[in-house]
Protein backbone atom coordinates (compact mmCIF):
# COMPACT_ATOMS: atom_id res chain seq x y z
CA UNK A 1 0.00 0.00 0.00
CA UNK A 2 2.86 1.97 0.19
CA UNK A 3 3.48 4.54 -2.24
CA UNK A 4 7.06 5.18 -2.91
CA UNK A 5 6.96 7.79 -5.75
CA UNK A 6 5.29 10.40 -3.19
CA UNK A 7 8.81 10.58 -2.14
CA UNK A 8 9.17 12.59 -5.36
CA UNK A 9 6.53 15.13 -3.86
CA UNK A 10 8.16 15.66 -1.08
CA UNK A 11 11.05 17.54 -3.10
CA UNK A 12 10.93 19.07 -6.23
CA UNK A 13 8.33 21.61 -7.12
CA UNK A 14 5.18 21.80 -4.90
CA UNK A 15 2.27 24.60 -5.02
CA UNK A 16 1.16 24.20 -1.58
CA UNK A 17 -2.02 23.49 -2.94
CA UNK A 18 -0.81 20.26 -4.75
CA UNK A 19 1.94 17.72 -2.55
CA UNK A 20 2.47 15.66 -6.32
CA UNK A 21 5.00 16.11 -8.79
CA UNK A 22 4.31 19.39 -11.01
CA UNK A 23 5.68 17.83 -14.22
CA UNK A 24 6.71 20.11 -17.07
CA UNK A 25 4.22 21.79 -18.79
CA UNK A 26 3.90 19.95 -22.33
CA UNK A 27 3.35 21.68 -25.41
CA UNK A 28 -0.62 21.15 -24.99
CA UNK A 29 -0.05 23.97 -22.14
CA UNK A 30 2.03 26.36 -23.83
CA UNK A 31 -0.87 27.19 -26.58
CA UNK A 32 -3.07 28.06 -23.25
CA UNK A 33 -0.64 31.46 -23.43
CA UNK A 34 -1.22 32.63 -26.54
CA UNK A 35 -3.43 34.43 -28.35
CA UNK A 36 -7.18 33.83 -27.51
CA UNK A 37 -6.57 30.89 -25.65
CA UNK A 38 -5.46 32.23 -22.43
CA UNK A 39 -8.68 34.65 -22.93
CA UNK A 40 -10.62 31.39 -22.48
CA UNK A 41 -8.15 29.83 -19.63
CA UNK A 42 -8.58 33.25 -17.44
CA UNK A 43 -12.77 32.77 -18.48
CA UNK A 44 -12.82 29.08 -17.00
CA UNK A 45 -10.42 30.00 -14.21
CA UNK A 46 -12.89 32.37 -13.10
CA UNK A 47 -15.62 30.06 -13.44
CA UNK A 48 -13.90 27.51 -11.42
CA UNK A 49 -13.05 30.11 -8.64
CA UNK A 50 -16.03 31.22 -8.48
CA UNK A 51 -17.85 27.80 -8.36
CA UNK A 52 -15.02 26.46 -5.71
CA UNK A 53 -17.14 25.55 -1.94
CA UNK A 54 -16.14 26.73 1.20
CA UNK A 55 -13.71 25.34 3.00
CA UNK A 56 -15.18 24.05 6.60
CA UNK A 57 -12.76 23.97 9.63
CA UNK A 58 -13.87 22.67 12.86
CA UNK A 59 -10.96 21.33 16.20
CA UNK A 60 -11.76 18.82 18.01
CA UNK A 61 -11.29 19.48 22.32
CA UNK A 62 -7.98 17.08 21.58
CA UNK A 63 -6.50 19.79 18.89
CA UNK A 64 -7.07 17.53 15.98
CA UNK A 65 -8.68 19.64 12.88
CA UNK A 66 -11.34 18.55 10.79
CA UNK A 67 -11.27 20.39 7.37
CA UNK A 68 -13.72 19.65 4.63
CA UNK A 69 -15.08 20.88 0.89
CA UNK A 70 -17.87 19.16 -0.07
CA UNK A 71 -18.68 19.61 -3.96
CA UNK A 72 -21.78 17.39 -4.27
CA UNK A 73 -20.00 14.34 -5.80
CA UNK A 74 -20.58 10.62 -5.27
CA UNK A 75 -17.35 9.85 -4.19
CA UNK A 76 -14.82 11.34 -1.82
CA UNK A 77 -11.43 11.33 -0.71
CA UNK A 78 -11.25 11.25 3.26
CA UNK A 79 -7.58 10.88 4.81
CA UNK A 80 -5.09 11.82 8.11
CA UNK A 81 -3.00 14.02 7.60
CA UNK A 82 -0.18 13.90 10.28
CA UNK A 83 3.01 16.70 10.92
CA UNK A 84 5.15 13.71 11.94
CA UNK A 85 7.84 12.43 8.86
CA UNK A 86 11.60 11.67 8.90
CA UNK A 87 12.61 15.29 9.71
CA UNK A 88 11.03 14.27 13.68
CA UNK A 89 13.82 11.04 13.65
CA UNK A 90 17.40 10.72 14.92
CA UNK A 91 20.08 8.63 13.22
CA UNK A 92 19.37 5.66 15.64
CA UNK A 93 15.52 4.98 14.39
CA UNK A 94 15.67 7.13 10.89
CA UNK A 95 13.64 5.14 8.70
CA UNK A 96 10.94 4.53 11.47
CA UNK A 97 7.56 6.78 9.87
CA UNK A 98 8.42 5.03 6.73
CA UNK A 99 8.22 1.69 8.34
CA UNK A 100 5.30 2.61 10.20
CA UNK A 101 3.23 3.96 7.32
CA UNK A 102 4.06 -0.14 5.73
CA UNK A 103 2.70 -1.52 8.75
CA UNK A 104 -0.15 0.44 8.85
CA UNK A 105 -2.20 -2.29 6.30
CA UNK A 106 -0.90 -5.15 7.80
CA UNK A 107 -3.75 -5.32 10.65
CA UNK A 108 -5.70 -4.38 13.64
CA UNK A 109 -7.21 -5.79 16.94
CA UNK A 110 -10.32 -6.36 14.78
CA UNK A 111 -9.25 -6.76 11.40
CA UNK A 112 -6.70 -9.39 9.84
CA UNK A 113 -5.01 -8.11 6.95
CA UNK A 114 -7.12 -10.07 4.55
CA UNK A 115 -10.20 -9.14 6.37
CA UNK A 116 -9.02 -5.18 5.93
CA UNK A 117 -8.28 -5.62 2.30
CA UNK A 118 -11.58 -7.62 1.28
CA UNK A 119 -13.79 -4.83 3.26
CA UNK A 120 -11.98 -2.39 1.16
CA UNK A 121 -12.34 -4.35 -2.04
CA UNK A 122 -15.84 -5.14 -1.53
CA UNK A 123 -16.67 -1.03 -0.76
CA UNK A 124 -14.80 -0.45 -4.12
CA UNK A 125 -12.95 1.59 -2.52
CA UNK A 126 -8.98 2.66 -2.01
CA UNK A 127 -6.47 2.81 0.57
CA UNK A 128 -3.46 4.14 0.31
CA UNK A 129 -0.29 5.87 2.42
CA UNK A 130 2.90 7.95 1.94
CA UNK A 131 5.35 9.53 3.97
CA UNK A 132 7.45 12.94 3.32
CA UNK A 133 10.47 14.37 5.34
CA UNK A 134 7.82 16.03 7.25
CA UNK A 135 4.61 14.82 7.34
CA UNK A 136 2.68 10.82 7.40
CA UNK A 137 -0.64 10.61 5.31
CA UNK A 138 -3.13 7.47 5.22
CA UNK A 139 -6.20 8.14 2.71
CA UNK A 140 -8.91 6.72 1.23
CA UNK A 141 -11.24 7.34 -1.52
CA UNK A 142 -14.99 5.97 -1.51
CA UNK A 143 -18.45 6.39 -2.51
CA UNK A 144 -19.75 9.47 -0.30
CA UNK A 145 -22.31 6.78 1.38
CA UNK A 146 -19.50 4.25 2.55
CA UNK A 147 -18.00 7.85 4.30
CA UNK A 148 -18.43 6.26 8.03
CA UNK A 149 -16.96 3.42 6.95
CA UNK A 150 -13.95 4.62 5.43
CA UNK A 151 -13.57 7.06 8.54
CA UNK A 152 -13.60 4.02 10.90
CA UNK A 153 -11.05 2.26 8.78
CA UNK A 154 -8.88 5.04 9.19
CA UNK A 155 -9.26 5.51 12.84
CA UNK A 156 -8.57 1.50 13.19
CA UNK A 157 -5.37 1.21 11.42
CA UNK A 158 -3.57 4.36 13.21
CA UNK A 159 -4.95 3.32 16.74
CA UNK A 160 -5.32 -0.48 17.00
CA UNK A 161 -2.73 -1.59 14.37
CA UNK A 162 -1.80 -4.92 15.82
CA UNK A 163 2.23 -4.35 14.28
CA UNK A 164 2.71 -8.07 15.01
CA UNK A 165 6.28 -9.66 14.83
CA UNK A 166 5.75 -11.66 11.57
CA UNK A 167 4.53 -8.84 9.86
CA UNK A 168 7.41 -6.83 10.76
CA UNK A 169 9.36 -8.90 9.43
CA UNK A 170 8.06 -9.41 6.38
CA UNK A 171 7.61 -5.89 5.79
CA UNK A 172 11.36 -5.69 6.79
CA UNK A 173 12.15 -7.25 3.65
CA UNK A 174 9.84 -5.47 1.46
CA UNK A 175 10.95 -1.78 2.51
CA UNK A 176 15.19 -3.25 1.73
CA UNK A 177 13.69 -4.44 -1.85
CA UNK A 178 12.03 -0.83 -2.22
CA UNK A 179 15.39 0.78 -0.90
CA UNK A 180 17.07 -0.97 -4.19
CA UNK A 181 14.52 -0.05 -6.53
CA UNK A 182 15.28 3.44 -5.31
CA UNK A 183 18.62 3.03 -6.57
CA UNK A 184 17.50 2.67 -10.11
CA UNK A 185 15.75 5.63 -9.63
CA UNK A 186 18.84 8.28 -10.44
CA UNK A 187 16.56 11.53 -9.55
CA UNK A 188 15.92 10.01 -6.51
CA UNK A 189 19.16 9.21 -5.87
CA UNK A 190 20.42 12.50 -6.90
CA UNK A 191 17.52 14.86 -4.74
CA UNK A 192 18.91 12.46 -1.57
CA UNK A 193 22.78 13.42 -2.28
CA UNK A 194 21.34 16.81 -3.07
CA UNK A 195 19.69 16.48 0.81
CA UNK A 196 22.85 15.08 2.42
CA UNK A 197 24.96 17.62 1.12
CA UNK A 198 22.65 20.99 1.84
CA UNK A 199 21.32 19.30 5.48
CA UNK A 200 24.60 18.10 6.56
CA UNK A 201 24.56 16.25 10.12
CA UNK A 202 20.98 17.03 10.37
CA UNK A 203 17.49 15.28 10.34
CA UNK A 204 16.20 17.21 6.72
CA UNK A 205 19.36 15.53 5.20
CA UNK A 206 18.86 11.86 6.17
CA UNK A 207 16.69 9.68 3.82
CA UNK A 208 12.98 9.14 4.09
CA UNK A 209 13.43 5.19 4.26
CA UNK A 210 16.39 5.14 6.28
CA UNK A 211 19.73 3.49 5.74
CA UNK A 212 20.43 -0.59 5.61
CA UNK A 213 21.29 -1.16 9.16
CA UNK A 214 18.43 0.83 10.69
CA UNK A 215 15.91 -0.96 8.33
CA UNK A 216 17.54 -4.46 9.89
CA UNK A 217 17.08 -3.33 13.41
CA UNK A 218 14.11 -1.35 13.93
CA UNK A 219 11.59 -3.18 16.29
CA UNK A 220 7.78 -2.89 17.47
CA UNK A 221 8.73 -0.52 20.35
CA UNK A 222 11.06 1.45 18.21
CA UNK A 223 7.56 1.46 16.14
CA UNK A 224 5.04 1.91 19.59
CA UNK A 225 7.41 4.91 20.54
CA UNK A 226 7.20 7.08 16.88
CA UNK A 227 3.11 6.51 17.18
CA UNK A 228 2.71 7.61 20.92
CA UNK A 229 5.58 10.68 20.60
CA UNK A 230 3.89 11.89 17.39
CA UNK A 231 0.36 10.58 16.74
CA UNK A 232 -1.09 13.42 19.00
CA UNK A 233 -4.67 15.32 18.13
CA UNK A 234 -2.83 18.83 17.28
CA UNK A 235 -0.10 17.36 14.77
CA UNK A 236 -3.14 15.76 12.92
CA UNK A 237 -5.91 17.29 10.04
CA UNK A 238 -8.82 14.90 8.91
CA UNK A 239 -9.52 16.12 5.69
CA UNK A 240 -12.61 15.18 2.97
CA UNK A 241 -13.41 16.57 -0.46
CA UNK A 242 -16.09 15.27 -2.40
CA UNK A 243 -19.37 14.22 -1.52
CA UNK A 244 -18.75 15.30 2.25
CA UNK A 245 -21.55 16.77 5.02
CA UNK A 246 -18.93 19.02 7.40
CA UNK A 247 -21.25 18.18 10.17
CA UNK A 248 -21.48 14.38 9.34
CA UNK A 249 -17.95 14.41 9.36
CA UNK A 250 -17.37 16.28 12.70
CA UNK A 251 -19.05 13.80 14.50
CA UNK A 252 -17.37 11.15 13.14
CA UNK A 253 -14.23 12.32 14.15
CA UNK A 254 -15.42 12.86 17.52
CA UNK A 255 -16.15 9.58 17.63
CA UNK A 256 -13.44 7.44 16.44
CA UNK A 257 -10.32 10.24 17.18
CA UNK A 258 -12.32 12.18 20.10
CA UNK A 259 -10.08 9.88 22.15
CA UNK A 260 -6.70 11.13 20.39
CA UNK A 261 -4.62 12.19 22.95
CA UNK A 262 -3.11 16.34 23.11
CA UNK A 263 -0.44 17.72 23.60
CA UNK A 264 1.41 16.54 26.96
CA UNK A 265 2.22 18.66 29.62
CA UNK A 266 5.59 19.41 28.45
CA UNK A 267 4.20 20.38 24.71
CA UNK A 268 4.98 18.63 21.76
CA UNK A 269 8.32 17.25 20.67
CA UNK A 270 9.79 20.56 19.06
CA UNK A 271 10.88 20.73 14.97
CA UNK A 272 14.46 19.44 14.61
CA UNK A 273 16.29 22.47 13.37
CA UNK A 274 18.45 22.29 10.12
CA UNK A 275 20.87 23.90 8.74
CA UNK A 276 22.03 25.05 4.96
CA UNK A 277 25.27 24.40 3.84
CA UNK A 278 26.95 25.49 0.57
CA UNK A 279 28.58 22.16 -0.69
CA UNK A 280 28.78 19.69 -2.86
CA UNK A 281 28.72 15.50 -3.81
CA UNK A 282 29.84 13.89 -6.48
CA UNK A 283 29.85 9.86 -7.57
CA UNK A 284 31.45 10.09 -10.54
CA UNK A 285 30.93 7.10 -12.87
CA UNK A 286 31.79 7.18 -16.75
CA UNK A 287 29.71 3.92 -17.62
CA UNK A 288 26.45 5.49 -17.18
CA UNK A 289 25.73 7.26 -20.16
CA UNK A 290 24.42 10.65 -19.28
CA UNK A 291 25.33 12.78 -16.03
CA UNK A 292 22.39 13.56 -13.43
CA UNK A 293 22.78 16.91 -11.42
CA UNK A 294 21.51 19.17 -9.37
CA UNK A 295 22.08 22.09 -8.23
CA UNK A 296 20.11 24.53 -5.64
CA UNK A 297 20.31 27.13 -3.54
CA UNK A 298 18.40 27.77 0.13
CA UNK A 299 14.77 28.79 -0.13
CA UNK A 300 12.03 30.12 1.98
CA UNK A 301 9.60 27.46 4.15
CA UNK A 302 5.75 26.97 3.44
CA UNK A 303 4.38 30.50 5.38
CA UNK A 304 7.17 32.63 4.73
CA UNK A 305 6.33 36.03 2.24
CA UNK A 306 8.96 34.92 -0.43
CA UNK A 307 7.84 31.56 -1.10
CA UNK A 308 5.11 32.97 -3.64
CA UNK A 309 7.82 35.49 -5.54
CA UNK A 310 10.11 31.92 -5.63
CA UNK A 311 7.19 30.48 -7.51
CA UNK A 312 6.92 32.54 -9.75
CA UNK A 313 10.81 32.59 -10.67
CA UNK A 314 10.25 28.56 -10.46
CA UNK A 315 8.21 29.19 -12.93
CA UNK A 316 10.25 31.36 -15.17
CA UNK A 317 13.01 29.01 -15.51
CA UNK A 318 10.46 26.38 -16.74
CA UNK A 319 11.30 22.88 -17.55
CA UNK A 320 12.40 21.11 -21.10
CA UNK A 321 12.72 17.42 -22.51
CA UNK A 322 13.46 16.41 -25.69
CA UNK A 323 10.05 14.67 -25.83
CA UNK A 324 8.19 17.82 -25.63
CA UNK A 325 8.63 18.34 -29.78
CA UNK A 326 7.72 21.62 -31.57
CA UNK A 327 10.19 24.15 -32.40
CA UNK A 328 11.94 26.97 -30.07
CA UNK A 329 9.53 29.48 -30.94
CA UNK A 330 7.08 27.88 -28.90
CA UNK A 331 9.24 27.78 -26.11
CA UNK A 332 8.36 30.63 -23.91
CA UNK A 333 11.11 30.20 -20.96
CA UNK A 334 14.40 30.97 -22.27
CA UNK A 335 16.30 28.60 -20.62
CA UNK A 336 14.35 25.61 -22.60
CA UNK A 337 14.74 27.75 -25.72
CA UNK A 338 18.65 27.73 -24.91
CA UNK A 339 19.03 24.19 -24.77
CA UNK A 340 16.52 23.53 -26.91
CA UNK A 341 18.46 25.42 -29.81
CA UNK A 342 21.98 24.25 -28.15
CA UNK A 343 21.17 20.37 -28.03
CA UNK A 344 22.69 21.10 -23.71
CA UNK A 345 20.41 18.47 -22.25
CA UNK A 346 18.43 15.52 -22.55
CA UNK A 347 15.99 17.68 -19.86
CA UNK A 348 15.74 19.78 -16.90
CA UNK A 349 13.48 20.45 -14.71
CA UNK A 350 12.88 23.34 -12.03
CA UNK A 351 12.04 22.80 -8.57
CA UNK A 352 10.99 24.78 -5.56
CA UNK A 353 10.51 22.46 -2.56
CA UNK A 354 9.60 24.12 0.80
CA UNK A 355 9.39 22.64 4.15
CA UNK A 356 8.19 24.16 7.44
CA UNK A 357 11.23 26.61 7.85
CA UNK A 358 13.83 25.90 4.97
CA UNK A 359 13.25 24.75 0.98
CA UNK A 360 15.45 23.96 -1.57
CA UNK A 361 15.28 26.14 -5.01
CA UNK A 362 17.33 25.11 -7.94
CA UNK A 363 17.67 23.09 -11.39
CA UNK A 364 17.74 19.31 -11.67
CA UNK A 365 19.25 18.49 -14.77
CA UNK A 366 20.37 15.27 -17.06
CA UNK A 367 22.81 15.76 -19.43
CA UNK A 368 25.88 14.35 -22.24
CA UNK A 369 28.58 14.57 -20.11
CA UNK A 370 30.47 16.65 -22.95
CA UNK A 371 27.61 19.44 -22.42
CA UNK A 372 27.52 19.65 -18.84
CA UNK A 373 29.81 22.74 -18.44
CA UNK A 374 27.88 24.51 -21.21
CA UNK A 375 24.54 23.82 -19.34
CA UNK A 376 25.35 24.85 -15.88
CA UNK A 377 26.97 27.80 -17.36
CA UNK A 378 23.50 28.89 -19.12
CA UNK A 379 21.59 27.72 -15.89
CA UNK A 380 23.72 30.21 -13.61
CA UNK A 381 23.53 32.65 -16.09
CA UNK A 382 19.83 32.88 -16.46
CA UNK A 383 19.46 32.74 -12.31
CA UNK A 384 21.42 35.99 -12.55
CA UNK A 385 18.94 37.66 -15.02
CA UNK A 386 16.73 36.76 -12.83
CA UNK A 387 17.85 39.15 -10.42
CA UNK A 388 19.15 41.54 -12.39
CA UNK A 389 17.17 41.80 -15.97
CA UNK A 390 13.82 39.87 -15.75
CA UNK A 391 11.10 41.75 -18.00
CA UNK A 392 7.29 42.11 -17.30
CA UNK A 393 6.70 40.41 -20.07
CA UNK A 394 7.95 37.29 -18.32
CA UNK A 395 6.46 37.47 -15.41
CA UNK A 396 2.96 38.03 -16.23
CA UNK A 397 3.46 34.82 -18.24
CA UNK A 398 5.04 32.62 -15.54
CA UNK A 399 1.98 34.48 -13.36
CA UNK A 400 -0.12 33.16 -15.53
CA UNK A 401 0.99 29.77 -16.03
CA UNK A 402 1.13 28.74 -12.30
CA UNK A 403 -2.48 30.60 -12.12
CA UNK A 404 -3.56 28.07 -14.51
CA UNK A 405 -1.19 24.80 -12.73
CA UNK A 406 -2.98 25.67 -9.77
CA UNK A 407 -6.29 25.09 -10.93
CA UNK A 408 -5.67 22.09 -13.06
CA UNK A 409 -4.28 20.39 -10.56
CA UNK A 410 -7.54 20.79 -8.25
CA UNK A 411 -9.02 18.12 -10.63
CA UNK A 412 -11.13 15.35 -8.29
CA UNK A 413 -11.78 14.86 -4.32
CA UNK A 414 -8.31 13.46 -4.12
CA UNK A 415 -6.05 16.24 -5.27
CA UNK A 416 -8.39 18.52 -3.64
CA UNK A 417 -8.41 16.77 -0.06
CA UNK A 418 -4.47 16.48 -0.19
CA UNK A 419 -4.47 20.50 -0.97
CA UNK A 420 -6.72 20.67 2.44
CA UNK A 421 -4.51 18.34 4.37
CA UNK A 422 -1.07 19.89 3.73
CA UNK A 423 -2.56 23.52 3.72
CA UNK A 424 -4.02 22.71 6.89
CA UNK A 425 -0.59 21.24 8.21
CA UNK A 426 1.55 24.16 6.47
CA UNK A 427 -0.23 27.12 6.99
CA UNK A 428 -3.19 26.57 9.96
CA UNK A 429 -5.95 27.00 7.20
CA UNK A 430 -6.84 26.51 4.02
CA UNK A 431 -5.88 29.65 1.51
CA UNK A 432 -9.16 30.61 -0.58
CA UNK A 433 -8.13 30.81 -4.44
CA UNK A 434 -9.02 33.90 -4.79
CA UNK A 435 -5.95 35.02 -2.14
CA UNK A 436 -3.40 32.89 -3.85
CA UNK A 437 -3.94 33.99 -7.29
CA UNK A 438 -4.25 37.58 -5.32
CA UNK A 439 -1.10 37.26 -3.70
CA UNK A 440 0.49 35.83 -7.22
CA UNK A 441 -1.30 38.62 -9.25
CA UNK A 442 0.42 41.30 -7.03
CA UNK A 443 4.00 40.10 -8.24
CA UNK A 444 6.14 42.21 -10.62
CA UNK A 445 9.44 41.83 -12.43
CA UNK A 446 10.81 43.91 -9.10
CA UNK A 447 10.06 41.83 -6.67
CA UNK A 448 11.21 39.10 -8.49
CA UNK A 449 14.61 40.81 -9.00
CA UNK A 450 14.57 41.81 -5.05
CA UNK A 451 13.45 38.23 -4.04
CA UNK A 452 15.94 36.19 -6.30
CA UNK A 453 18.81 38.46 -5.54
CA UNK A 454 18.18 37.82 -1.75
CA UNK A 455 18.01 33.82 -2.05
CA UNK A 456 20.28 33.25 -5.51
CA UNK A 457 22.62 36.55 -5.84
CA UNK A 458 26.42 35.68 -4.69
CA UNK A 459 25.09 32.56 -2.66
CA UNK A 460 26.89 29.40 -2.24
CA UNK A 461 24.95 26.59 -3.84
CA UNK A 462 24.38 22.87 -3.14
CA UNK A 463 25.75 20.89 -5.94
CA UNK A 464 24.87 16.59 -6.25
CA UNK A 465 25.81 15.44 -9.79
CA UNK A 466 26.10 11.35 -10.35
CA UNK A 467 27.45 9.92 -13.60
CA UNK A 468 30.39 10.48 -16.29
CA UNK A 469 30.49 14.58 -14.34
CA UNK A 470 34.66 14.91 -15.23
CA UNK A 471 33.14 18.10 -17.83
CA UNK A 472 31.66 19.67 -14.58
CA UNK A 473 33.44 22.53 -13.42
CA UNK A 474 34.61 23.01 -9.66
CA UNK A 475 33.10 23.86 -6.89
CA UNK A 476 34.43 27.28 -6.55
CA UNK A 477 33.74 27.94 -10.37
CA UNK A 478 30.18 27.41 -9.89
CA UNK A 479 29.94 29.20 -7.02
CA UNK A 480 31.91 32.15 -9.25
CA UNK A 481 29.26 31.95 -11.87
CA UNK A 482 26.16 32.87 -8.82
CA UNK A 483 27.31 36.78 -9.13
CA UNK A 484 27.49 38.75 -12.17
CA UNK A 485 30.84 39.68 -13.27
CA UNK A 486 30.55 43.58 -14.74
CA UNK A 487 33.59 43.83 -17.57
Amino acid sequence: MAAPTARLAARRLFLPWRPRLLRAPGPGNRCLHVGTGRLRVSKAATEVVLNVPETRVSPLENGLQVASEDSGLSTCTVGLWIDAGSRYENEKNNGTAHFLEHMAFKGTKKRSQLDLELEIENMGAHLNAYTSREQTVYYAKAFSKDLPRAVEILADIIQNSTLGEAEIERERGVILREMQEVETNLQEVVFDYLHATAYQKTALGRTILGPTENIKSINRNDLVEYITTHYKGPRIVLAAAGGVCHDELLDLAKCHFGNLPSAPEGGLPPLPPCSFTGSEIRIRDDKMPLAHLAIAVEAAGWADPDTIPLMVANTLIGNWDRSFGGGVQNLSSKLAQIACHGNLCHSFQSFNTCYTDTGLWGLYMVCEPSTIQDMVHFVQREWIRLCTSVTENEVARAKNLLKTNMLLQLDGSTPICEDIGRQMLCYKRRIPIPELEARIEAIDAQTIREVCTKYIYDKQPAVAAVGPIEQLPEYNKICSGMYWRRE
